[in-house]
C-alpha cells in the first residue's frame, strides 16, 4: 500500500534501552487495536438487494443483427443480439437482447462474453434481459498473475512478505472496515482501527519485526492521528457533508442513516496510510544507519531530516499526480466549462478533493520530523564504528630490498 523503496539492508542493532522504550509505547497501542477489532467486529452483515435491482447473468454473444436507427434518435447502433446464457437466470438457454446504448458502450461482436441484468417486466413490452457490461475476469486474472510474478522475481523473499502484507490489508478492508461501516458503526472510528491494524500487520510482515520498524510504526500512528484530527477540523470548518458526488448521493438513499461525513474522513485516513508507511520506514532506517557516526542526537536528527526533505518532495509530487491522474475527466470538465474557477473550487465535490489532498499532504510532511525525532530519541549513541587496527610505523619493520 505504498509506492515503496527497498529497506531490506542490514541496520545496526538497537540497545536494550531502546527496545524497552519502543515496546513500552507500541505494545499498549497494539493491544488497544486488537481489543477494538474484537469489540467492533461486525460479523456477518446481511445486505438486502435494492428493489428493482434485478439478477445478474453471464453469457456469450452468438449473433448480432443491426438495423438502421430512427431518424433523430441520436443512437449510433440499433438492433438486437442473441446471447447464450452460461450462468444466472435462464442458464443454458438463448435470449434476444437490445444492443446497448449510451456513452461508453462498446460495439458487440459474435464471441464476446457479456454481463446481463435480468429484469422481467421492468419495461412493459420490453425484453427481460439487458446487457450491462463485458466480462473482464480472464484478462484481469492474467494481469494479476503477471504482477505477482514480477514482484516475486525481483523482490524474492521480500516480495513474498510484501504480498502477504497486501493480502492482510485487503482482508481487513473487506472483512472489517466495509462490513462495520455497513453495519452502522462510526466510519471514522472504524477507519482508525482498521488503518492501525493494517499498519501493524503490513509493516511488520514487509520489513520484519525489529526496533527500526517499530519506530516507523509509532511515527505512522502519530501521523495518522494528526491526519484524522485535521480532517475532522476542516471538514467541519468547510461545512462538508460528504455527499458531493453521485456515488455518495446514491449511498445516502440506498443506505439511510449512513454517516457520509464520517465516510469522507475514513477515506482520508485510509488513503494517507498508503504513503505514510514508506516515508516512516525510510526515516527510521536512515536514522539507524547514521547513528554509529553521530556525535549527538541533535546532529543525528539534522542529518536525517535532510534525507527526509528530499523524500517528501518526491512523495508530495506522487500524491498530486495521483489525484490529477484519477481526476482527469473532472479537470477536462473544468477546463471546458464557463463557470468561474472560484465557484468550482469551492463547490462541495472539488472542496472534498482539495481537503483529501491537503490533509494527506500535511500528514505526510509531518510524518518525517515525527519519525525522525522518535528514531533519534531512542538511538543508541554509545555504538561507535570499530577503529581500524594500527599498522606498522613508517620506516620500522620495513623489508629491505
Amino acid at each position: 500500500m505504498s509506492h515503496g523503496h527497498d529497506h531490506g539492508g542490514p541496520v545496526p542493532a538497537a540497545s536494550r534501552r531502546t527496545r524497552r522504550i519502543v515496546l513500552a509505547v507500541l505494545i499498549p497501542a497494539a493491544v488497544a487495536t486488537l481489543v477494538a477489532l474484537i469489540v467492533l467486529w461486525p460479523g456477518s452483515v446481511r445486505t438486502e438487494p435494492s428493489p428493482g435491482s434485478g439478477q445478474r447473468a453471464l453469457g456469450t454473444v452468438t449473433a448480432v443483427a443491426e438495423q438502421a436507427c430512427p431518424a433523430g434518435s441520436g443512437q449510433q447502433r440499433c438492433g438486437s443480439a442473441t446471447v447464450l446464457l452460461s450462468d444466472g437466470p435462464g442458464a443454458g438457454g438463448s435470449q434476444t437482447v437490445d444492443l446497448p446504448q449510451g456513452p461508453g458502450t462498446t460495439a458487440l461482436h459474435v464471441g464476446d462474453d457479456v454481463v446481463l441484468l435480468y429484469l422481467p417486466g421492468a419495461v412493459p413490452g420490453g425484453r427481460d434481459y439487458a446487457i450491462t457490461d463485458l466480462q473482464r475476469s480472464t484478462p484481469m486474472i492474467w494481469l494479476m498473475v503477471l504482477a505477482v510474478a514480477v514482484i516475486l522475481a525481483f523482490g524474492r523473499w521480500r516480495g513474498v512478505t510484501s504480498l502477504a502484507g497486501l493480502a492482510v490489508s485487503f482482508a481487513i478492508l473487506l472483512f472489517f472496515v466495509l462490513p462495520a461501516i455497513l453495519d452502522g458503526s462510526a466510519p471514522l472510528l472504524i477507519a482508525v482501527v482498521g488503518a492501525s491494524a493494517i499498519m501493524f500487520a503490513a509493516l511488520y510482515l514487509t520489513h520484519g519485526v525489529n526496533v527500526h520498524t517499530s519506530v516507523a510504526v509509532a511515527g505512522t500512528l502519530a501521523s495518522l492521528v494528526l491526519t484524522g484530527v485535521l480532517g475532522t477540523l476542516f471538514t467541519s470548518l468547510m461545512h462538508l457533508t460528504g455527499a458531493g458526488d453521485d456515488t455518495s448521493s446514491y449511498l445516502s438513499v440506498a443506505r439511510s442513516g449512513l454517516d457520509l461525513r464520517g465516510l469522507l474522513l475514513a477515506g482520508i485516513v485510509i488513503g494517507a496510510l498508503g504513503v505514510l508507511d514508506d516515508v516512516t520506514v525510510t526515516q527510521a532506517v536512515t536514522v539507524a544507519e547514521m547513528t554509529p557516526g553521530a556525535t549527538s542526537r541533535w546532529n543525528l536528527y539534522r542529518a536525517a531530516i535532510r534525507v527526509g526533505r528530499a523524500h517528501v518532495g518526491s512523495a508530495v509530487n506522487t500524491i498530486v499526480l495521483a489525484y490529477a491522474g484519477a481526476s482527469l475527466p473532472l479537470l477536462l470538465l473544468i477546463a471546458a466549462g464557463s463557470e468561474p474557477i472560484g465557484d468550482l473550487l469551492t463547490g462541495e465535490f472539488l472542496a472534498q478533493e482539495i481537503l483529501r489532498s491537503a490533509v494527506g499532504t500535511i500528514g505526510l510532511v509531518a510524518s518525517v520530523p515525527i519519525t525522525t525525532a522518535l528514531a533519534a530519541l531512542v538511538a543508541d549513541l554509545s555504538a561507535r564504528p570499530a577503529a581500524p587496527a594500527p599498522g606498522p610505523a613508517p620506516g620500522r619493520h620495513a623489508r629491505r630490498d
